[in-house]
This record gives structure tokens, sequence and C-alpha cells, in this order.
């Protein structure tokens, strides 16, 4: 029988990850963005002041996501290994 500390473990364990995929895909960006500010073009050339938002929003969300992921596993009784 599932119980209830299994299901929330299991939620959190899932939206963790979900925070994880966002900070990752928020850096592809930054990184894709700075990329195209240097002879090695990803894509279409960006200027510098939309770097730094970038870099800034990303710092900032991988913040939020983090704390995110904290309270979450704290939430769900994830253990700490």
């Amino acid at each position: 029988m599932v119980t209830i500390k299994e299901i929330k473990n299991t939620i959190a364990v899932a939206i963790a990850a979900a925070f994880g995929f966002i900070i990752a895909l928020i850096w592809k960006d930054i990184i894709v963005g700075l990329m195209n500010m240097t002879p090695f073009k990803v894509t279409a050339p960006t200027d510098p002041t939309s770097a730094v938002v970038a870099i800034v929003s990303g710092i900032v969300i991988t913040v939020i996501c983090v704390l995110g992921i904290i309270y979450i596993s704290k939430w769900g009784g994830v253990a700490q290994k």
C-alpha cells in the first residue's frame, strides 16, 4: 500500500527535477547568447546589454529554483545522502 509519505516524496523529487531542468534551460540560453557575442556564432548576434540582463536573470532564476528544491525536498521528506 502506498503511503502519503511516499507520495509526497515522489512529488518532491519530480518537482526538484523540474526546477533543475528550468535552471539548465535558462543557462543554455545564456551560454548560446554569450557565444553569439564572440566569433563563434550559434544563432543571430545579440548585444552586450541583453547578455547582462540574461546573466542576471539566470542567476535570479537559479537562486529561486534552488530555494524551491530545498523547500520541496523538506516538504517531501527526501532523505539527504
